[in-house]
């Protein structure tokens, strides 16, 4: 057992002895659920004398026993004290030898004791916006433009925002063309924002058969270094135009996205926006409540975990900063980003728990086709969910978060504020 802790807030410092008997004898146990299964010559499995055994297996049960004996020491020692860990334990056996008596020393943050959280006396924003029937419209001739067909135009026909060009181009910069800057019969939609800023404009009001440069350039936090801030041009031959045609706003488009008439269309439209609304402003309220959480409750915070925050976010600046153009490590606010995350994550974890929340099948399950729905082949995602377990906890433990931070909701008090629809989202999304 321990003979000596030395405790500092939520830092334990223990140290105990196995005597080398005790020692010996728990790796004899060891060596005997080896013998069961070893293969050595000229003995049967299971019948191995425990003095051959001990020649060959000794070092590796007697690490086996040190572990076994150390946590049965240290189970009952949280258990007596009624903490709970907050990592690994690191361990020192520093000048052990096999035959004497093992002191060892275990050093290890607990986990704080959430306080009471009087949810009630704190008041958060709700906001409120009301429909506009031109988000309607224009979701519909969204629609529209998504089963719009593109016809080629005749040869003289110039080409218009919204017109897909069918284009060549090679791109320079100085006298040499670089990589990545070339494609064949590429099909761009003009006004569509995909390529670099000025150069769709510049393929507006061409026409089938021009060739001409196009010179632009590239912005200074274009996610390829080497062209970063750099004035390039482009040979540009345009093939062909095409026109996109948009079907009638009719009963049949609307059955061509499982409405019975134009208005079931409308009225489906009106409930998806108002769900949309709903989740911004719930996600705008989340965000209040963190902050309030953040800033009003005390909770004395685990190094460990802090440490092991700070150095993730550490090691994702260091693999994203690689590409350049990062902006530069802040250690003071990192340091301060890692607290204020694991005090969240404590928190929702703890009340979460007492308030049984749980993440159920549904829930995950919900969670995997909402990500997979993102992506060209599902089947991947949830593949890599059924491979990655660790993956898998990380997801629930996310949702979990949510749901424990949802139902904190529940029991504080709201305030309506209308807005209306964009400073709903921005607000929403963390713009201003």
């Amino acid at each position: 057992m321990f003979k000596k802790e030395k405790i500092k807030d939520l830092h334990y410092s223990i140290s105990g002895v196995i005597s080398a008997d005790e020692l010996q004898a728990a790796a004899d146990e060891i060596l005997a659920e080896y013998g069961k299964k070893a293969k050595m010559p000229g003995f049967r499995p299971g019948h191995i004398p425990l003095s051959i055994l001990r020649q060959k297996y000794n070092a590796s049960a007697m690490s086996d026993a040190i572990d076994k004996l150390m946590n049965q020491d240290l189970n009952k020692y949280i258990a007596d004290k009624k903490i709970r860990l907050a990592g690994t334990p690191k361990a020192d056996l520093a000048g052990w030898e096999i035959g004497k008596d093992a002191e060892y020393s275990l050093e290890f943050d607990i986990l704080p004791t959430l306080p009471a959280i009087d949810l009630e006396k704190y008041t958060i924003t709700k906001k409120t916006t009301k429909l506009d029937e031109s988000e309607v419209e224009r979701a519909i001739e969204n629609i529209r433009q998504n089963r719009s067909t593109a016809e080629k135009q005749s040869d003289d026909y110039v080409a218009q925002n919204g017109d897909t060009a069918v284009i060549d181009f090679t791109g320079y910069i100085g006298d040499n063309a670089f990589d990545g800057g070339t494609a064949k019969k590429h099909h761009l939609v003009l006004g569509s924002g995909a390529f670099i800023p000025g150069f769709e404009d510049q393929v507006v009001g061409h026409k089938a058969g021009d060739e001409f440069d196009v010179n632009v350039k590239f912005p200074s936090d274009y996610h390829a270094a080497n062209l970063a801030g750099k004035d390039a041009r482009f040979a540009v031959k345009v093939h062909e135009v095409r026109k996109h045609i948009l079907p009638e706003l009719n009963d049949e488009l609307a059955k061509s996205v499982g409405q019975e008439s134009v208005e079931k269309l409308r009225e489906h439209i009106r409930g998806i926006l108002n769900e949309q609304y709903e989740e911004a402003a719930k996600r705008d309220m989340r965000n209040e409540l963190l902050d309030i959480l953040a800033d009003k409750i005390k909770l004395d915070l685990p190094e460990t975990l802090v440490d092991q925050e700070y150095n993730m976010a550490k090691q994702e600046y260091d693999r994203t900063s690689k590409n350049g153009n990062a902006e530069k490590w802040d250690d003071k606010k990192e340091r301060k980003d890692a607290e204020r995350r694991v005090k969240l994550g404590l928190i929702l974890a703890e009340w979460g728990t007492q308030n049984k929340v749980e993440v159920t099948r549904d829930d995950l399950q919900h969670a995997i086709w909402a990500e997979a729905a993102r992506y060209p082949d599902p089947k991947q995602v949830f593949e890599f969910y059924n491979k990655n377990q660790n993956a898998l906890a990380m997801l629930r433990g996310m949702i979990f978060e949510r749901k424990a931070l949802d139902a904190m909701l529940a029991h504080v008090k709201t305030k309506d504020k209308a807005v209306k629809p964009e400073e709903l989202f921005q607000q929403a999304n963390g713009t201003k």
